[in-house]
């Protein structure tokens, strides 16, 4: 005799409970406080956008507002039984914009976390607060996402797939990524030794693109730099050279398994496995940051290279010496950039769970 283990693990679409719901709630939290925020900014006249360090016009701030709003219809949707009446791909294409336009909203938001370390301030804090909560948003909305998509098509939560019994979850064994992945990474991390090599010259007082490293100092004080910035410069040890080197380490430890593992040296943790979110978080916000940020730039200096715009040249003797530093920086920039997000979603591919014992026949 042959028996089918009941299949009440994963509700058919529309119907059973709606794991979205926790997630939806919290969407609908995020969106009344992020509009109440766009809202009050925008009553008081103070911008929530900056471009640098200049206000664009405060008008901006009611697209804050709105987006707000369409997050909270759609968050109620998730979460009430009226929003099953609606289409599932109107509700999917909804969510998926949102989570897109939040993700917009939230650039800029790694400068800011750099700037602070290094001046313990930021542009504008208004500007900055818009950020975080975008980027908490964009957290939030995908979360969402994703729960709703499988309450309502009917897919298991854990890997995505469709199977009709209980499953154990299991996480695969660490796994370097493919060849082409591994060789794009390579090149991101080569891409800032130029830019580290510039900076670390200008930290140890030579001199680069016709600038000493004392006039860099000088120029780093009047314009504000703080502190700790003026003491490593001091030591010869330049902040963004640093955070050079963290960005390398980051980017190939997504691409080798021992990136997946904690070390010996961590004691209480050796040999366990690294949670997903904890390299992931920084490589989507830079990935996310750094790659438009860095294309945009060197779309500007192979205009400028090609004398269809004029480069200002700044702090800098000639605009020949601004096009170099500019081609370092933001191809820099650029290229780990997009290496970075090709990596990370690699990484979010290899290290996801599967589950396991879907075969769930009895037989006696």
């Amino acid at each position: 005799m042959t028996e089918t283990a009941p299949t009440a693990n994963v509700p058919a679409p529309g119907r059973g409970p709606r794991r979205s719901s926790w997630t939806g709630y919290a969407a609908f939290g995020w969106a009344a406080v992020y509009g109440g925020f766009g809202l009050v900014c925008a009553l008081t006249g103070t911008a929530v956008f900056y471009r640098a360090a200049e206000p664009l016009p405060v008008g901006l701030n009611w697209a804050v507002v709105a987006v707000a709003v369409l997050a909270t219809m759609a968050a109620l949707a998730v979460v009430r039984p009226w929003g099953r009446r609606i289409p599932r791909p109107v509700v999917l294409v909804t969510l998926v914009a949102l989570c897109v336009l939040s993700g917009a909203a939230a650039f800029g938001l790694l400068m800011d976390m750099v700037t602070f370390a290094v001046n313990q301030t930021v542009d504008s804090w208004t500007a900055t607060a818009n950020r975080a909560l975008a980027a908490a948003g964009v957290v939030l909305l995908v979360a969402t996402t994703r729960s709703w998509r499988s309450s309502a098509y009917g897919t298991c939560p854990r890997c995505g797939a469709v199977h009709a019994s209980s499953a154990a979850r299991s996480r695969p064994e660490p796994t370097a990524a493919p060849r082409r992945v591994r060789a794009l990474a390579y090149a991101g991390a080569l891409a800032f030794l130029p830019y580290a090599a510039m900076k670390t010259t200008w930290a140890l007082g030579g001199t680069f693109a016709g600038v000493s490293g004392a006039q860099m100092l000088a120029i780093s004080e009047r314009n504000g730099a703080s502190g700790v910035w003026l003491t490593m410069a001091h030591w010869g040890i330049d902040a963004t050279a640093l955070l050079a080197v963290l960005g390398v380490f980051l980017i190939l430890s997504l691409v080798r398994p021992w990136g997946q593992v904690f070390p010996r040296w961590t004691l209480s943790l050796r040999g366990r496995r690294v949670p997903r979110w904890l390299p992931l978080t920084p490589a989507m916000i830079g990935a996310a940051t750094l790659a438009p940020y860095g294309g945009a730039g060197a779309v500007y200096a192979a205009l400028g290279t090609l004398g269809v715009v004029t480069v200002p040249r700044g702090d800098l003797p000639t605009p020949g010496d601004a096009l170099l530093v500019i081609w370092i920086g933001l191809g820099a920039f650029a290229v780990y950039g997009i290496a970075l997000g090709v990596v990370a979603w690699s990484y979010l591919r290899r290290t996801r769970s599967v589950c396991t014992g879907t075969e769930a026949e009895v037989r006696s």
